[in-house]
Parts: C-alpha cells; structure tokens; sequence
C-alpha cells in the first residue's frame, strides 16, 4: 500500500482533539459501556452462531457478527482502540436489537413494571454514535497510535 493510502487509511481513526476533562468523561462512559458489553457478549461468544435459539428469525452468521461486536467492540471501547470500528458494529448490533424489541416485538421504551423495553438498546445505541462520531479521546490507543486532528 503506497503512503497517500496509508495516510488516508490512519486518517480514518483520527479524532478531534479535546479537551482533558472530555476526554476523562469519555473514558469513563467507554469503560463502563464497554464492561456492559463484555458481560452481554461472553454469554453470547459460547455459541456465537446459535445464541438466540433454533427458531430465532436472525441467520446463524449475523448472530456472530452481533456476538462478536458485542464482545469484541467491548474490549475495544475498554482499550479506546479501533473505536470507530467498534463502534460501527455495536451501531448496527443495537439497530437491529432495537427494532426488534420495540417494532417485531412491541415493546414500550421503559417498562414500568420491569418487563422488556426499549431503552437500553437506545442508550447503547447513543453511546455508540457518540464514540464513533467524537472517537475515545485523549487517554485511549487510538489516540497514541493514530494521534488526534488538531
């Protein structure tokens, strides 16, 4: 790969600079996002292709893809590494986990008697536009290996 690719590649995980106290806000919203989502994934990673059940309406293979951007985008959120790819994947992880709730299922935004809701698939789904637009911050991997836009 020639060096204006290479560039361009690097540039794709650059953020804007922030401020110290942004960046310690949004370590600690991806780490405790993050941890959540190492929780909700580890059970799905023992069986990546068939957690939802044998009649689930999700194909085998975007199982595993959710499985493992659960997972995986966890640990990368913990790490601040490849965050906007993490967050891509847990993005579309909670799109289609939202709709499924709320439109297939018929669930409220917040259930007032502790059934199934909405709202923490749209929170997480928050989170994750959050980081993929305004990327990890200063105290991230992402940031001593890409560096950030000034």
């Amino acid at each position: 790969m020639d060096q204006t690719k290479m560039k361009c590649c690097l540039k794709c995980f650059q953020r804007p600079e922030l401020p110290k106290c942004a960046s310690a806000a949004l370590l600690l919203l991806r780490l405790i996002a993050g941890v959540a989502f190492v929780f909700h994934g580890w059970g799905k990673m023992q069986a990546p292709m068939s957690w939802m059940g044998p009649d689930a309406p999700i194909p085998g293979f975007l199982q595993l893809l959710a499985a493992i951007a659960e997972f995986g985008g966890g640990i990368a959120w913990i790490l601040g590494l490849l965050t906007p790819l993490a967050s891509l994947g847990i993005t579309i992880t909670m799109l289609v986990a939202t709709y499924m709730m709320m439109i297939v299922m018929k669930a409220p935004f917040v259930s007032l008697t502790g059934g199934m809701s909405g709202e923490l698939g749209l929170t997480f789904l928050g989170v994750a536009i959050l980081l993929m637009a305004m990327g990890p911050g200063k105290f991230s991997l992402d940031a001593k290996i890409f560096g950030e836009k000034k």
